[in-house]
């Protein structure tokens, strides 16, 4: 899982698929190998990325995200701040370690998680097919493509663009990125509405709407 940036809704997406995958049996385990932003204050209708995670999935946050850090910047930073360095050996290890269904990453694609290493690599390096969590409103159709470039020069396969938060009655500005995007992207393109807060039912009737079968 990834997005065109932070804050677009990754973490949601991630949570729906985990709650709608649990909601018909299927064993599921969720990865974010790195939260930073712990510092912020908490959210009273959203846990913190990890600790939602974990309660969907079974495990616990530690288990979702072995590297915690307080500041909201960017991994790389977040561990130099702390006098650290993140290893991309040790995070791609955790993963493999208990195979996993959702992989999440930190902002967009080109995130560095060190130096040398961004999210694109952690992608190349497990394996997995992409996700990408896009807004749906102004501005989504050059982060979208740009990411979508991105992911492609670096061999990756992209399952999908999810615009979201989905509106209720969309407009003619979503109406038309959704479908340019998937045009000139050459991509499917779903959506997943605005949820209030972090119900499972409400993730799980989300996630049961999204072409689950279709991604996995």
């Amino acid at each position: 899982m990834t997005g065109t940036g932070t804050g677009v809704g990754k973490t949601v997406l991630s949570a729906s698929i985990v709650a709608a995958l649990r909601a018909r049996g299927e064993p599921v385990t969720a990865r974010k190998p790195v939260v930073t932003g712990l510092d912020d204050p908490p959210d009273p209708d959203w846990p913190r990325d990890h600790e939602l995670l974990a309660a969907l999935s079974g495990s616990t946050p530690e288990q979702v995200s072995p590297q915690t850090f307080g500041p909201a910047v960017s991994p790389h930073l977040a561990a130099v701040l702390a006098g650290t360095e993140l290893d991309p050996a040790a995070m791609i290890a955790s993963v493999r370690a208990d195979p996993p269904l959702v992989v999440e990453g930190v902002g967009g694609l080109l995130v560095p998680l060190t130096e040398r290493f961004d999210v694109a690599d952690l992608a190349v390096e497990l394996g997995l097919p992409l996700l990408v969590a896009a807004h749906p409103g102004l501005g989504t159709i050059n982060h979208t493509l740009l990411t979508l470039e991105a992911a492609r020069s670096r061999g990756l396969s992209v399952k999908s663009i999810v615009l979201t938060p989905w509106p209720g009655r969309p407009g003619e500005i979503e109406r038309s990125n959704r479908d340019t995007i998937a045009r000139l992207g050459d991509v499917p393109v779903d959506v997943l509405p605005w949820l209030p807060r972090a119900d499972p039912e409400l993730l799980a009737q989300a996630g049961s709407a999204l072409p689950l079968d279709d991604w996995l």
